[in-house]
């Protein structure tokens, strides 16, 4: 679960880590009744959407009169922002964070993550601050610094002054850095975060080390621990396929393709995408049903499938082993019947009741292809779609 910048710097100040002063604001008269609150001659109007690289878009703007504030406001709000992590057709903007301006020294990249490699959490961070960290990594990734963190020492105090040092906060700021760099690790652990960053975490003029911006995702499997990060969260921000999906217990993900496909088991259905492109061409979403889809889940999930428009054809695989082919069978068919299914549909079902499926798919009088193996399906589907 993703949360926007200003709801993750909430959380950072309860860690005690620095941020500027600012206001979220849902309307241009919010946004002038924030910078008049903040005070100042400065202030920074910022897109809020759950994607990185807004400035380059044009969604965040500094202002130095109430005047432009307004007129930033006016042009941000309701923008459709297109940055390289919302995709061609972009987010819509509707809310902003108004913050004072920053007296900008030096800009620096801190970053958690969990490494799968060590399972420990891994703190990066690099000099280069205010760049896409990829592309750090990419072309001078002798720039990024990282410490793995003991879980039962936590952050040191050496650990969090020698990355400082590394990555060139001066010896009177290292101190600031290390309660910043401990308040990202605590925040990052105990909201069961699955990244946490702060691009760019910046010394000013006078020797402070702040969080410019804020970026925290979280482990979804977790957030029944966490009622009032769920209360952030923006379904404005969320794909409504995925969100209906998740309503019934289906882990569904819409792609750019136009073949959709229905799977029990997320390395099936890793495998069933994989197959698709195999044969020349591209799935429509991923969709794991489960171990235990009944009748209604399997035909709320061709619903969702058939809402998107770019969808031609569906490939069903199914390998019955706690999940029993007839029941998905009977599903497959009373989903069918329920949305008038007008596009081409390929079945392919192994295991438990394989027979007792494959008769009441036959027996239906539904236009249903057959196939028997993953490879067979997915040349059906391409040419029925092709």
């Amino acid at each position: 679960m993703k949360i926007h910048e200003y709801q993750g710097k909430e959380i950072l100040r309860k860690f005690g880590v620095t941020t500027p002063r600012g206001l979220p604001c849902f309307s241009v008269d919010e946004a002038v009744a924030a910078a008049n609150s903040l005070g100042g001659k400065v202030w920074v109007v910022k897109a809020q959407i759950h994607a990185g690289g807004r400035g380059k878009g044009g969604g965040v703007k500094v202002a130095k009169s109430i005047d432009e504030v307004k007129q930033y406001a006016g042009q941000i709000l309701g923008m459709q922002l297109k940055t390289h992590q919302t995709g061609p057709e972009g987010q819509k903007v509707r809310r902003l964070l108004v913050e004072e301006g920053a007296d900008i020294k030096k800009e620096l990249y801190v970053g958690m993550v969990v490494d799968r490699g060590t399972q420990v959490v891994c703190l990066m961070a690099s000099s280069e601050g205010g760049m896409d960290i990829e592309e750090v990594a990419a072309h001078t990734p002798e720039k990024i610094h990282k410490i793995f963190i003991d879980p039962a020492t936590g952050l040191k105090d050496s650990e969090a002054d020698d990355i400082a040092q590394k990555i060139g906060v001066p010896a009177a700021s290292v101190a600031k850095a290390r309660v910043v760099l401990q308040g990202l690790y605590k925040a990052f652990w105990e909201t069961d975060a699955s990244l946490a960053e702060i691009n760019p975490l910046i010394l000013t003029g006078d020797g402070n080390v702040i969080a410019l911006d804020c970026k925290l995702n979280f482990d979804s499997n977790a957030l029944f621990r966490h009622p009032d990060i769920v209360a952030m969260r923006d379904l404005d921000e969320e794909d409504a396929a995925e969100i209906e999906a998740s309503k019934f217990d289906l882990s569904y993900i819409s792609l750019d393709g136009n073949i959709g496909c229905l799977v029990n088991g997320a390395g099936l259905a890793m495998a069933t995408m994989d197959t698709i492109k195999l044969f020349g061409a591209e799935p429509a979403n991923f969709l794991d049903v489960g171990g235990g889809a009944t009748t209604e889940k399997v035909t709320e999930a061709f619903k969702i499938m058939l809402k998107n428009p770019r969808v031609k054809g569906i490939m069903v695989n199914i390998f019955g082993g706690i999940m029993k082919c007839d029941t998905i069978a009977a599903g497959v068919v009373a989903a069918a019947r329920e949305v008038h299914l007008s596009v081409p549909l390929v079945v392919r079902m192994r295991g438990t009741n394989d027979d007792m499926g494959k008769k009441i798919l036959k027996e239906s009088g539904l236009p249903i292809i057959s196939a028997d193996t993953m490879a067979e399906a997915a040349e059906k589907i391409v040419a029925a779609v092709h």
